[in-house]
């Protein structure tokens, strides 16, 4: 039994593998997939790559091409979402703030630096014309320190996944002033080189296996009332989720790559650019 440490958000994109997990699918081919959910998100899971904590990470495309570019000795062996992520753009619900312009030179809050809430956060600017040098952050680590800040005022907004952060809508502790989604796919599937080079044929089985179940995903019965009642969303909120959400079992084009990467330059989220083959690898 061969043991691999996978690492993702604790969101509902993340379901095809647990269910994997669950129905044995992995242990039947001699492979003990320990999943641990990582609420900090991307700048945590880039870390943990790094020293060796996890093998496998499920994790936003911007993030770990911003982290390999960086040094990070991983690759990209699959696209996990292709459709955007929609971040909403999230204020407390009692807050003066009422449209995006109203944040322009207002304090962000992120989970973590490297984090996709920072990156969006750019993103965010360059497409309303702000002045990204003027971004100030605070580091909250996880959405219950976002609704601490924002309540509290020590961060005046906060962008995160538009479904997930829902409840929080609904409940009345943020108010959503508009959306901001990815120019890019949203998940991608990354291996330590390490962990790679020395298994790449137990890789290739655990993606022939999880793009088994993401191919047929919306095709489960009851699935929208299964993550309606795992993840507290209301049952119509996961039905919209559902349509927009467009899994993918292809490989990281280098046309789609190169594309990324120069989307990430002009934003200034990255200062150098990494080549294809230092970044992907198709199995």
């Amino acid at each position: 039994m061969k043991t691999v440490k996978i690492v993702g958000v604790p969101e509902h994109f993340n379901l095809p593998w647990h269910l994997c997990i669950e129905n044995g699918e992995f242990e039947a081919e001699n492979i003990d997939l320990q999943w641990k959910n990582i609420p900090e998100g991307t700048g945590k899971m880039c870390q943990m790559l790094r020293d060796g904590e996890a093998d496998i990470a499920v994790i936003l495309t911007e993030g770990i091409v911003k982290d390999i570019v960086a040094g990070n000795p991983s690759k990209i062996v699959q696209i996990y979402v292709q459709s955007p992520l929609i971040w909403g753009i999230h204020v407390a619900a009692k807050s003066d703030f009422h449209a995006v312009k109203d944040l322009k030179d207002k304090k962000v809050a992120i989970s973590r630096i490297g984090s996709g809430s920072q990156l969006m956060a750019y993103v965010n600017a360059h497409e309303n014309g702000w002045e990204t040098d003027n971004l100030q952050f605070e580091i909250i680590n996880t959405i219950d320190g976002a609704v601490e800040a924002l309540t509290k005022g020590t961060a005046d907004y906060f962008m995160w996944e538009r479904f997930m952060t829902k409840p929080l809508v609904d409940q009345g502790i943020f108010r959503r002033v508009g959306d901001c989604p990815t120019p890019w796919p949203s998940f991608v599937i990354t291996v330590r080189d390490e962990f790679l080079k020395k298994n790449p044929k137990i890789v290739e089985k655990i993606l022939e296996i999880i793009n088994k179940t993401t191919h047929d995903f919306t095709e489960i019965p009851n699935i929208d009332k299964t993550l309606s009642e795992l993840f507290n969303q209301k049952i119509e909120d996961i039905q919209e989720w559902l349509k927009l959400t467009q899994w993918s079992q292809k490989n990281l084009s280098e046309k789609a790559f190169i594309k990324i990467q120069n989307q990430l330059f002009d934003l200034g989220i990255i200062d150098k650019k990494s080549t294809f083959v230092e970044t992907v690898k198709a199995l």
